[in-house]
């Protein structure tokens, strides 16, 4: 028995067993949701917006190396809260004293576990009285002094960097006045201590804060997680009732019969249990990204549903009764089901490919989730139709409408068909025009920029009225991280975007050190080159030397006494040197660039505010290999771009995993099931030119390749296939039966054509809900998803009837061919 028979033998004792033993199916599939919902109340949820894309990576290895390393009280880690003042100027008395007030009121709680805390109304309370250590006595010291006392400290403390880094870049000495200012509470936490405690401690702190006159709030990792967790359930709260509405709408549409309607809303509810509770058993966890896949589960388990009743409508209206209506439709399907679910796999799960590990979720969760759809629609549908079929007719229970949703004598039948009808005349001058017009878009879309970037992840400053418009419970929470990163970068000089971070590793003590950090700062290229004359512009362990040098005499005789060769750079007894920058004012400046053992430095160099992402990450790796000592380019700058060099590999690299296995996958079926191994190039056609298009319309609507959008290009090969793979198959039933291909092309589109209509009806507005969702990422990837879909139905309409065309001209030149007989 060969192999397609041996197939086709497997699939009619499956589908025997469907049709044959419903109930059967039926419970099993019922005890197998019962076991998967005990999956769901597993699945965790995944806060941190960018963090789960950078593990790993050499560039932020380097980058949590000089966090842990280099000391600056005023830093954001991980276990300090940022209380940011803002107004029109926060170092007046009232204002301090807002700040203390608050400190004080966080150090009066235990569960808040404050350690210590420093800014500017610390810093002048201890200028007024050292020993003021609480927040209590630095309140009551401030409460002593007048304001014209507390003015001339501030104007004494214009040249102490550590009190200058917690004000805003207006900062004005004269007038003792800052718009912004920045308080860093340090937080003693046991081991254990997880994310979810901080996001309770920075939570109550930002409370307190807002009980306080003024505009003050609270800042840190906890505040962002907490936000990006109450997005995610937002997102859903506004996206899903929507998609539910659309897929009524048209499934209404579809089915119009109440009962079938129920049957596939029921099996979508089976696809999203099995799916999360796959999700909560195997550990992975729920992000911004993993939003899309039930919606896209969604939107294949739709297409799936209205095929098999639709196709099972045709066979009963040609005279079959319910069961043999049923057993002819899915013998036609499951075949047409199984070929959509493997590819549909190869294009979503392209993406475990990828090195980052969200993406990488993803692929896997959608790929299973793939798998679960066909069990439920190509299995447990086709029972449970059949079983309410017998119950309907037992209880005399009326049918509403079960007529197919287009025929060849319909208005909409023949609107499907006139592609068809068009290039029957001349097949070969539309493949041309269609092959012209889609490389042209690939060439176009192919400058597609790439990005990745914190704002991608979290909802905008300014939320557009449809969202801030909706009634509870649909209404979104009150955001503030991307309000206060906004602050952050407006008014301080800490704007980790203009700035990149090398990593040096070395023994700093040897004579030669300070002159290896310095060397390459005079030939900078590109955009490091911002200084006098082209050179860069760092500021290191040589930069803070050289400035305490200018401000104490008998530092910079101790400098001048051991540099060699005069260019203000000590040369020798550089532990001397340390020793003394250490214990002076200064030591605070220098413990932020070089590390207690002398071991490590970290140099920060300013960029030419005009460089992008990409080029100012390439000047500082090409830079860093200037250097003597083993040199690590970093910084937020450097992180973000390496990422988006995986996501554009990962792009393109999944984009050809999907290609390519889809191309072979179809290609060996059809060589096995039906000997015509060409039809699986022509399924694949369709599918290609809506690529190219898809490419070319992200780069006409300005939309990057980012942490979500980056996987559309494989996705919407396993999302669009499915419309030219039931065409093509549809195709070569009626082909086999005895048509010839127009024929048969234009039997499908008329039959066929109205399911595939409805479900890109479905699909697409159903996808493309996601882009009412509140964050950037999840909004761009909703609206090409419904491109895409659309792309993928109307390629398949126009392009699909020329090729098979031309590939039945191409069999029958083929057959006439007559092969030699061996001698």
């Amino acid at each position: 028995m060969s192999l397609d028979e041996q197939i086709e033998v497997w699939t009619r004792r499956l589908n025997n067993t469907i049709v044959d033993s419903p109930r059967k199916v039926i419970v099993g599939f019922l005890v197998l949701t019962l076991v998967f919902a005990g999956g769901v109340g597993l699945v965790s949820t995944d806060t941190e917006a960018t963090d789960s894309f950078t593990d790993g990576l050499e560039e932020q290895e380097a980058l949590d190396a000089v966090n842990e390393e280099f000391e600056d009280p005023f830093k954001p880690e991980s276990e300090s809260t940022q209380l940011i003042h803002s107004g029109s100027n926060v170092l007046t008395k009232e204002a301090l004293l807002r700040d203390l007030r608050v400190l004080e009121e966080v150090e009066s709680r235990d569960n808040l576990r404050a350690a210590s805390a420093n800014g500017p109304a610390t810093v002048i309370a201890q200028q007024i009285d050292p020993s003021a250590d609480t927040a209590a006595e630095q309140r009551r010291a401030i409460e002593s002094t007048s304001a014209s006392r507390i003015e001339k400290i501030v104007r004494e403390l214009s040249d102490n960097s550590r009190f200058t880094r917690t004000l805003a870049t207006d900062f004005n000495p004269t007038s003792a006045s800052a718009s912004a200012s920045i308080t860093v509470i340090s937080h003693d936490v046991p081991s254990g201590f997880s994310d979810s405690n901080l996001q309770e401690v920075q939570i109550t702190i930002r409370s307190i804060a807002s009980d306080q006159p003024g505009e003050i709030t609270a800042f840190g990792s906890g505040v962002t997680n907490a936000e990006t967790a109450t997005v995610i359930g937002d997102s859903l709260t506004i996206v899903m009732p929507v998609v539910v509405l659309l897929l009524l709408l048209f499934l209404v549409i579809a089915y119009r019969d109440p009962i079938d309607l129920s049957l596939g809303l029921l099996s979508l509810l089976l696809t999203v249990i099995w799916t999360f509770g796959f999700l909560g058993f195997s550990g992975i966890p729920f992000s911004q990204q993993m939003i899309t896949v039930p919606v896209l589960l969604l939107a294949v388990g739709v297409d799936f549903g209205i095929h098999i009743i639709n196709r099972y409508r045709e066979e009963a209206v040609a005279g079959y009764n319910a069961t043999e209506a049923m057993r002819e439709a899915n013998n036609q399907l499951l075949i047409a089901f199984v070929i959509v679910t493997v590819t549909t796999v190869f294009g979503f799960g392209a993406n475990v490919i990828s090195d980052l590990t969200p993406i990488r979720n993803m692929g896997i969760a959608s790929g299973i989730g793939i798998i679960f759809t066909f069990l439920i629609f190509g299995l447990f549908l086709p029972a449970a139709k059949l079983e309410v079929d017998r119950l309907r007719e037992a209880y005399n229970v009326p049918e509403f409408n079960s007529a197919p949703i287009s025929s060849e004598d319909s208005t909409l039948g023949k609107f499907l068909t006139f592609p068809a009808q068009a290039s029957r005349y001349a097949p070969i001058a539309f493949v041309v025009v269609l092959l012209i017009t889609g490389g042209m878009a690939a060439m176009y879309g192919s400058g597609v920029d790439t990005s990745f970037e914190t704002e991608d992840f979290l909802p905008p400053e300014e939320q557009p009225a449809y969202v801030t418009g909706l009634p509870e419970p649909f209404a979104p929470s009150e955001y503030t991280v991307s309000e206060t990163l906004n602050l952050l970068e407006d008014r301080f000089s800490t704007n980790q975007d203009q700035s990149v971070k090398l990593y040096v590793e070395g023994n700093f003590e040897e004579s030669h050190a300070l002159e290896a950090l310095a060397a390459p700062n005079d030939d900078a290229t590109g955009s490091l080159a911002v200084g006098d004359g082209g050179s860069a512009r760092p500021t290191s362990i040589v930069t803070v030397i050289q400035s305490y040098a200018e401000q104490d005499q008998e530092f910079a005789r101790l400098v001048a006494r051991n540099d060699v060769n005069g260019n203000g750079i000590p040369d020798r007894n550089l532990d001397r040197i340390y020793d003394v920058l250490l214990a002076s004012p200064a030591g605070d400046r220098a413990e932020q660039y070089l590390t207690p053992d002398r071991r490590s430095a970290q140099v920060e160099y300013a960029i030419d505010s005009e460089a992008s992402q990409s080029e100012a990450a390439t000047d500082a790796r090409a830079f860093a290999e200037e250097f003597r000592y083993e040199t690590t380019a970093t910084g937020q700058i450097v992180v973000f771009d390496a990422v988006t060099g995986i996501i554009f590999n990962s792009s393109i690299q999944g984009l050809i995993i999907a290609m390519g296995l889809t191309g072979l996958f179809l290609i060996i079926a059809y060589a096995v099931l039906e000997d015509k191994p060409l039809l699986g190039i022509v399924n694949l056609f369709p599918i290609l030119l809506a690529i190219a298009f898809l490419l070319g319309t992200m780069r006409y609507l300005g939309i990057s390749l980012n942490a979500l959008t980056g996987t559309i290009l494989s996705i919407s090969i396993g999302l669009g296939i499915a419309y030219s793979v039931h065409a093509t198959h549809r195709f070569v039933d009626e082909y086999n039966a005895g048509a010839d291909a127009y024929e048969s092309i234009i039997i499908t589109f008329s039959g066929t054509g109205g399911a595939l209509l409805g479900s890109m009806l479905t699909t697409s507005l159903g996808t493309g809900a996601l882009a009412l969702a509140i964050t950037p990422v999840l909004g761009d990837f909703g609206l090409l998803m419904a491109i895409s879909v659309i792309y993928s139905f109307a390629f398949t309409i126009i392009a699909l009837p020329p090729a098979v065309l031309l590939w039945e001209r191409y069999q029958s030149v083929w057959s006439e061919v007559t092969l030699p007989t061996p001698m």
